[in-house]
């Protein structure tokens, strides 16, 4: 298969419309229609289902749209990567590290202060990004590796070590009556009355329709929780970052959350080992 190919089918996959699709590539209808026929006779199998109402993806189609999103990826990878390296400075390849703003801070910086001491460490970029960013950040070539949230990321395709699990906490406005309580539940935080949870952005720059506000960042977030105007759960490493305008209550049944370090199994790079040794140490 061509990459080509494969971006043809992506699109008419995703948007299951022969003329969005084609509108999308840049492209006439007709050639596409016939690339995609192509495609499936290579292949020996149907991939999408056609009538004059709709398109729609067979079985093999959707392992397809699934496959060819991660080789395109991979693609797109090879080429950032190899063009960074080729920018690079003799001898000093760096590393770009990227992470969620406001989040795994103290153990980001324990972290880049005991790699700069190892013999031989290299330069660390940090590339800071919006949550669920980040993986897609380190899939399209972006960065070398990254410190990821489950259950929130998906580590499928990495090879990836855990670091640290913790609890998570309700961040409520001082003086609410909840932040009297030792302990909530999820049922709690989320029937708060005027203290709706956020809505973060999708992968495609839209919102998931529901009361609480449009959030980008956690200074966003902090600041509306401040003013009584949302609340959250986050994780308890949180708690270093709050103002005085602002309580963290544990909560008991929320998923534990756990950092983990990921990178392209494929990686041979020696200043990437050795920054994954001192993050498992650490």
């Amino acid at each position: 298969m061509e990459t080509r190919e494969l971006r043809y089918f992506i699109a008419v996959a995703e948007e299951l419309h022969f003329g969005r699709a084609a509108e999308r590539l840049g492209i006439a209808q007709p050639p596409l229609s016939r690339a995609i026929q192509r495609l499936e006779r290579r292949l020996g199998a149907k991939l999408l289902e056609r009538t004059s109402r709709a398109v729609t993806l067979t079985e093999a189609g959707s392992v397809l749209l699934r496959e060819g999103r991660a080789a395109l990826d991979a693609v797109d990878a090879a080429d950032r990567r190899t063009r960074r390296a080729a920018l690079a400075a003799p001898g000093h390849p760096g590393l770009v590290l990227v992470t969620k703003a406001g989040a795994t801070t103290e153990l980001l910086s324990k972290l880049l202060d005991a790699y700069a001491a190892e013999p031989g460490a290299v330069a660390v970029d940090v590339l800071l990004c919006g949550p669920g960013e980040q993986e897609r950040v380190l899939r399209d070539g972006r960065a070398d590796v990254g410190l990821l949230h489950l259950p929130f990321d998906s580590i499928a395709g990495f090879d990836t070590e855990e670091l640290r699990t913790e609890t998570q906490v309700a961040v409520l406005p001082a003086g609410h009556p909840l932040t009297e309580r030792a302990h909530l539940r999820m049922a709690d935080v989320t029937a708060l009355p005027g203290l709706p949870l956020p809505r973060w952005p999708r992968l495609d720059g839209t919102y998931p329709d529901g009361p609480g506000p449009e959030v980008r960042d956690h200074v966003q977030l902090l600041q509306l929780i401040t003013l009584g105007r949302a609340t959250a759960v986050l994780p308890e490493s949180c708690r270093p970052h709050l103002g005085e305008g602002l309580v963290a209550v544990p909560v008991l049944d929320a998923p534990p959350v756990t950092t983990v370090i990921a990178w392209p199994p494929h990686s041979r790079s020696l200043a990437l080992a050795g920054l994954i040794r001192v993050a498992v140490r650490l």
